[in-house]
């Protein structure tokens, strides 16, 4: 019986595209580099904000890291005053997720955004429906490590196997695999789709789904 589920945040509950394009092209202006576009941020995502301002330097010019520090520094400093911005929720996910409260499930949020941006974003958009959010810290690793997800399951005492999970990158696949049912959202990046049961345009698309699997 499936009694919790786990879903990335960005590109899974919430377009977060441009948000995260507008952060770092206001800290590349600072550094007189380059601007980036913002569907670049489908590849430069997803590995935690290290590696995005990696990334994203490097495509800007410079490709010996000088302002990778201040980088850092400045990323998390911009996301911490306004987390929100530009952060929009797909069509529905609000309402899904409350239903899914509603019936039992336990919530987690396992991202790769830094946990104090994860957290208010979660609580912004979705209130207190969610049972747990984790993201990037120094406490635990980051996706692909499955420490993230197995301590969720841990916190709701339940097996991996009775979670489902939701995920749209590489770094989703260990959580994908280790979870009971799994979906991959159909903007997935390439071959995402193959670590997973299924493929969903959306979390509401699977309501039914998720609801009739609950062990109520």
């Amino acid at each position: 019986m499936l009694k919790a589920c786990i879903f990335d945040l960005d590109g899974t509950l919430a377009d977060t595209l441009e948000s995260m394009a507008y952060v770092t092209n206001e800290i590349m202006d600072q550094f007189g580099l380059r601007r980036l576009k913002v569907d670049d941020f489908r590849y430069y995502s997803g590995e935690g904000a290290n590696m995005l301002m990696r990334r994203c330097l490097k495509d800007a010019g410079d490709t010996e890291l000088v302002h990778y520090e201040e980088g850092q520094r400045l990323y998390r400093k911009m996301f911490a005053e306004d987390p929100m911005y530009k952060v929009v929720h797909y069509p529905g996910m609000p309402e899904t997720i409350k239903a899914l409260k509603e019936m039992g499930a336990r919530l987690a949020v396992c991202s790769n955004k830094p946990h104090p941006a994860a957290v208010k974003v979660i609580s912004e958009m979705f209130g207190g429906d969610f049972d747990l959010v984790l993201g990037q810290s120094e406490e635990i690793k980051r996706k692909p490590s499955p420490e993230g997800p197995l301590k969720i399951a841990r916190e709701f005492g339940v097996k991996p196997e009775e979670c489902m999970a939701f995920g749209d990158q590489y770094n989703d696949l260990e959580m994908l695999e280790l979870v009971g049912h799994s979906y991959a959202m159909s903007n997935s990046a390439p071959g995402v789709s193959y670590y997973a049961d299924e493929v969903t345009d959306s979390v509401e698309d699977v309501l039914e789904d998720v609801l009739a699997s609950l062990d109520k």
